[in-house]
C-alpha cells in the first residue's frame, strides 16, 4: 500500500469514529440553548431535574448562570468545557458527584452578581467565605438553581 494511500485510509477511519462519536454523544446539541442538552449525560439528570423545579426554571436557562454572555467568550467556555466533559466521561476519570471548577465558578458568581445586581448592589464582602473579597453567592445559596432532588 502507498503512503499516500494509507494516510488516506487512516484519515477516513478517524473522520468516521469522530463523526460516529459526534453524532451518538449528541454533539449538535451542545450549540443550543436548550437545557436537555447538560442532561444528555445521566451524570447530570439531578441537576436538570431539580432546575425544573427552582425559581430560576422560568428565568433562567443553564447557559445563562453557567456561560459568558459576550459571543467570544460563551463559545470558548463551551469548547473548554466540552473537552473535559468528553475526555472525564470517555475515560471515566470525572469526579463524583460532579463539581464545578473554579474557572466556571467565577463565571457562575459573574452571572449571579449580573441578574441580581440590584438586590446585591449594597452587599459588602466581610471577608467571612468570599471569594477573594468578591460575593459568593453559591456559599450560602448552593441549592437556589438546581440541587438534590427532594
Amino acid at each position: 500500500m502507498r503512503p499516500a494511500t494509507l494516510v488516506a485510509v487512516l484519515f477516513g477511519v478517524l473522520l468516521g469514529l469522530g463523526g460516529y462519536t459526534f453524532r451518538y454523544a449528541e454533539g449538535l446539541s451542545y450549540f443550543s440553548t436548550d437545557p436537555r442538552a447538560c442532561a444528555n449525560c445521566h451524570i447530570m439528570r439531578d441537576q436538570y431535574d431539580s432546575w425544573q423545579k427552582s425559581s430560576h426554571h422560568a428565568y433562567a436557562k443553564c447557559i445563562d448562570c453557567h456561560l459568558p454572555h459576550e459571543l467570544a467568550a460563551k463559545y470558548l467556555a463551551k469548547a473548554r468545557n466540552g473537552y473535559f466533559h468528553s475526555k472525564g466521561f470517555t475515560l471515566q476519570d470525572f469526579h463524583e458527584p460532579v463539581m464545578i471548577k473554579a474557572a466556571n465558578s467565577r463565571i457562575l458568581r459573574h452571572n449571579c452578581l449580573r441578574c441580581h445586581e440590584s438586590i446585591v448592589a449594597e452587599l459588602k464582602p466581610d471577608g467571612s467565605g468570599h471569594a477573594g473579597g468578591q460575593l459568593d453567592c453559591v456559599r450560602c445559596h448552593a441549592d437556589v438553581g438546581h440541587g438534590p432532588v427532594r
